[in-house]
């Protein structure tokens, strides 16, 4: 198997990196250092915080959050793109999403999953095109996933990404 595909898999599925939605707080991370949580994300915690003190967010809440930090991870979207989003579903699935408004004014939407196999990454998309990613694709899905547990850690659950603990 090669080094890349080991090094994914170990980044998808190790347990020490998985973070545990139903568990955990929900609050940004206040540091000069931390990027900084979109926009639509402080209001959302805000929010939740204030109408609901007591009660920890849903597991469809915090996804949506994790969405909105996963997205940050491509830079800035371009004029033509409505919404993007990027989250990790489960232990084994990774969903990247994005709607673009053409030049005619129709809006198309894009649904990529990725699903983590012993064989590698599976790439689905519509039309029933399936393939294993491989080379820079690969490489590519691998630091966006890390670069999505590193952020999401940080901002949303105000963890260290590599031990887990609080910061």
């Amino acid at each position: 198997m090669p080094t890349i595909l080991k090094k994914a898999l170990g980044l998808v599925l190790a347990d020490n990196t998985r973070l545990s939605r139903s568990s955990q707080s929900a609050k940004p991370v206040h540091t000069a250092s931390a990027p900084k949580v979109p926009k639509s994300t402080r209001s959302l915690l805000r929010l939740t915080r204030k109408d609901r003190p007591l009660k920890k967010l849903t597991e469809r809440e915090l996804i949506q959050l994790e969405s909105e930090i996963g997205a940050t991870i491509f830079g800035d979207k371009p004029d033509h793109v409505v919404r993007r989003t990027f989250f990790n579903l489960d232990k084994t699935t990774w969903i990247w999403h994005e709607e673009v408004m053409s030049k005619d004014g129709k809006r198309h939407e894009l649904t990529t999953r990725y699903e983590v196999q012993p064989k590698g990454i599976l790439k689905i998309q519509p039309n029933y095109q399936y393939n294993y990613l491989e080379g820079q694709e690969l490489q590519n899905f691998v630091l966006a996933v890390n670069e999505y547990h590193e952020r999401v850690a940080r901002q949303l659950y105000n963890r260290d990404p590599k031990t887990g603990q609080l910061v």
